[in-house]
């Protein structure tokens, strides 16, 4: 498929979503909010694609809200407003839902909702000079539909400074309580998502898949009988599926299992 505000890289098993709107730094419309949940649920159901990367062209990863749609919004009805949102919902639970593992290659600014696409990728990492805001409050609105992913990322008292605040923070900030995994020097982002990407395309796509379930299901949970019997439930049924019984043997091998030579 074509898209107007992407473009689509593959490179063996890996595909990298790139953002390419950098003359309005990557701002959102409803274009290119409806092309990211399409390339997602496609990109999920191809065998061959492994792990994803977003990554974004021009100087800014995304500075949220497009300012011609923001224009639009202002004169929507709530049933319109609702509508649109829930547009913007369903694209970052199609990223967040994925089966493969997403990986944010944030190489300049996250803006508002911005921040919900890196906080709904499994792993995120940031240049050093990136900085980071959840500027919805100065504007009279709220981060709502990008709330469930960002709180998961940064935890609860973090959200509440910055989601009040409206603060800009640094990329060593968010390091710092969890928003990104790591935040090293422009020069090296590349080399460090290249590293994390090959990491995940030698892992077992069923367990990568299994494994994003897993952390999806049980975060917060209980450890109660219930979990307890799940989790064993899980195990069971992984060591006794093609490729679980394939990675334990090869490895009795000393062999390379076959989802490394496909």
């Amino acid at each position: 498929m074509d898209y107007q505000t992407l473009e689509i890289v593959r490179d063996g098993h890996v595909a990298t979503v790139w953002m390419n709107r950098p003359e309005v730094r990557n701002a959102f419309n409803e274009q290119s909010i409806a092309e990211l949940t399409q390339v997602f649920r496609a990109l999920d159901k191809e065998r061959a694609v492994r792990a994803i990367v977003l990554a974004a062209r021009g100087t800014a990863f995304c500075a949220g809200a497009d300012l011609n749609w923001m224009k639009k919004m202002a004169g929507y009805s709530e049933d319109e407003n609702r509508a649109d949102a829930q547009a913007l919902a369903a694209m970052l639970h199609a990223i967040y839902d994925c089966s493969k593992p997403t990986v944010a290659c944030v190489q300049g600014d996250c803006y508002a909702g911005g921040m919900g696409l890196v906080a709904a990728c499994d792993i995120a990492i940031a240049a050093g000079g990136v900085e980071f805001c959840l500027s919805e409050v100065k504007l009279g609105l709220i981060p709502a539909t990008i709330a469930p992913y960002v709180m998961r990322a940064m935890g609860e008292r973090a959200a509440h400074r910055y989601f009040l605040s409206a603060e800009r923070f640094s990329a060593q900030e968010a390091r710092r309580i969890g928003f990104v995994h790591e935040a090293v020097p422009a020069s090296e982002v590349d080399a460090t998502v290249a590293r994390i990407v090959q990491a995940l395309v030698a892992a077992s796509p069923h367990a990568l898949d299994e494994c994003k379930r897993l952390l999806r299901d049980i975060g917060g949970e209980t450890i109660d009988a219930g979990l307890i019997a799940d989790t064993a439930r899980r195990i069971a049924a992984v060591r006794v599926s093609p490729q679980g019984r394939e990675g334990i043997q090869s490895f009795l091998e000393k062999r390379k299992p076959s989802w490394l030579t496909e």
